[in-house]
């Protein structure tokens, strides 16, 4: 209780402090400002990229197992991974032969073409043939019209459902159900408009740039000319705990598939989204690191500035330091005193800051990426604020304490 009572007391008087030098106050405060604004904003910036990475990549799916010649992410010589043998068809389906009832499977193939509809045209939007299982692998569904079913990919027939940016992009507010647009140079009929998933992510793939088209249609119209694909194998597990075991299945099911001894290396890769977590949370955590090490700095100049003033204010308090202790008052209480008067100037900074931080928290919310001061960041700001103001109200406080009050009382 008597703590207490004290701690209330050094406060008072450290608020009568700042209340008396009310410029002198903001101006020490202004560095302590900047420091907070560009830590929270830092931080705040990298939480922002986290949700624009889950939110562009949630389509890619959490249980899902790719397989394809090269991996998403190289860490290593890229000669070795290209010059792997293609994945063919008759591998996919024989993978998805063996795979049966085991797990669900689905083979694809992607390439970048123009296309056109009337007078209007959009360059380099990813084709992708795939299956009627494509809607099983992620969360994405159409928004009109239906996605594509077994007796399109059966009887190759030519139509597409496309993304929200191509419906925006060629269509101009009409309905493109049962309307003919051009891939390439094949006419595909829509028959489905998928509903919007968000853009791209620091140039990753864009979800809503995109048109589904029948694997077999696919083939016929863009693969067959030069009779090489590269498919892209997707495997869904049937549960996420069933994830481990179904890696290790597919790993040796595609090697009987391509026939390598035990001694040979994997000629394929095996891609998760886990992968692309790992990778980038890896980078981020540098980036953050980098970030609040340079934003450290405006934060140390702040405190130096927050010491100084402190230094005056005890010079300037000498006498009434001499005459709290002619009547009673502790070290330990001058040194409170001191400690919450500068404690109390980076709250205020930090305050401060952390309402300017909101502020353009919101308009990079509203115009970069999805953004949002956290309660943890708020905790970590106020908490930066009290250590600094600590650290830089020790030696001003340990100064004024340490006076004798004779000679303090004599101070002009």
């Amino acid at each position: 209780m008597r703590s207490l009572l004290v701690a209330r007391e050094s406060l008072q008087i450290a608020l009568r402090a700042l209340a008396a030098n009310k410029a002198r106050g903001v101006l020490t405060t202004l560095g302590i400002v900047i420091g907070i604004v560009a830590v929270v904003t830092t931080m705040t910036a990298a939480n922002g990229l986290q949700n624009r990475f889950r939110e562009s990549f949630s389509a890619v799916g959490t249980d899902v197992i790719y397989v394809s010649r090269m991996p998403w992410v190289v860490m290593n010589d890229f000669f070795l991974y290209r010059n792997r043998p293609r994945l063919d068809l008759r591998e996919a389906r024989e993978l998805e032969a063996r795979l049966r009832g085991r797990a669900l499977v689905n083979p694809s193939l992607d390439s970048r073409l123009d296309v056109k509809y009337g007078s209007e045209t959009i360059d380099d939007v990813s084709i992708i043939g795939t299956t009627d299982k494509q809607t099983q692998l992620s969360s994405a569904q159409p928004q009109s019209g239906r996605f594509l079913m077994p007796f399109d990919v059966n009887y190759k027939k030519y139509v597409c459902v496309i993304g929200s940016d191509i419906q925006d992009g060629l269509f101009k507010g009409i309905d493109p159900l049962h309307r003919t647009l051009r891939i390439g140079r094949t006419d595909f009929r829509v028959v489905g408009v998928m509903e919007k998933q968000g853009g791209s992510f620091l140039g990753g793939p864009n979800f809503d740039r995109q048109i589904f088209i029948p694997i077999t249609s696919y083939v016929r119209a863009f693969g067959g000319r030069r009779g090489q694909v590269d498919v892209n194998v997707a495997i869904k597990a049937p549960s996420q705990e069933a994830m481990g075991d179904l890696e290790y299945a597919v790993i040796g099911e595609m090697r009987k598939v391509r026939a390598l001894r035990p001694a040979e290396p994997d000629n394929f890769s095996i891609n998760k989204l886990d992968t692309l977590v790992g990778t980038f949370n890896s980078v981020m955590g540098v980036v953050l690191l980098v970030g609040l090490l340079v934003t450290s700095i405006s934060l140390f100049v702040g405190s130096i500035g927050v010491m100084n003033i402190m230094l005056v204010s005890v010079t300037e308090r000498t006498r009434e330091i001499g005459i709290r202790k002619a009547i009673g008052a502790t070290r330990k209480r001058i040194l409170l005193q001191f400690l919450f008067e500068s404690s109390a100037i980076c709250l205020m900074g930090g305050t401060i800051g952390i309402v300017l931080s909101a502020i353009v928290t919101s308009i990079v919310n509203a115009t970069l990426m999805p953004a949002s001061l956290s309660l943890p960041i708020l905790g970590i700001a106020v908490l930066i604020s009290i250590l600094v103001g600590v650290a830089a109200g020790v030696a001003p406080a340990y100064r004024g304490a340490r006076m004798d009050p004779v000679d303090a009382l004599r101070y002009e």
